[in-house]
């Protein structure tokens, strides 16, 4: 079950609790099925937080990916800039195709980069939105519980 289900069961249980007279508005609910979800609850934050993790991962992944890639164009670059050493307008030519090549690959390294951070950076807001909604979730529904059990 996912914590939305487990507080939409909840909120369903609050909803269905039978009042108790003259007691300002207060009501009785089954408190092991409350607990149950609640524990619900904290079984499946894991998971959602285990994503959150998974996505920095993966943005450290892509990153090294980019750097590997990059460091290879630079080596491809000087290996080829190394074989045309014996003529002075080859070499000329070969260190410009070799800085070109790696100012590319930086800037290409730095856009991926950027593109990678925005992305998790956009995940992780989403990831700590559900979890900050779901966080004052579950603090409604203990308080309601309080306030029933008082």
């Amino acid at each position: 079950m996912s914590i939305d289900e487990i507080l939409e069961m909840m909120d369903d249980m609050l909803d269905k609790a039978v009042a108790v007279p003259l007691s300002n508005k207060k009501s009785l609910i089954e408190v092991d099925k409350m607990r149950d979800l609640i524990d619900e609850i904290r079984i499946n934050m894991p998971k959602e937080i285990k994503q959150a993790r998974d996505l920095v991962n993966d943005r450290k992944t892509i990153l090294n990916d980019a750097k590997n890639e990059a460091a290879n164009i630079i080596s491809r670059a000087e290996q080829r800039a190394a074989m045309l050493v014996s003529q002075q307008e080859i070499v000329r030519q070969a260190n410009a195709k070799a800085n070109e090549l790696n100012a590319t690959a930086q800037a290409q390294t730095k856009e991926l980069r950027d593109l990678t951070n925005k992305y998790v950076d956009n995940m992780l807001t989403k990831v700590e939105e559900l979890l900050s909604n779901d966080l004052i979730d579950v603090k409604k529904a203990r308080n309601a519980l309080k306030n029933t059990i008082r």
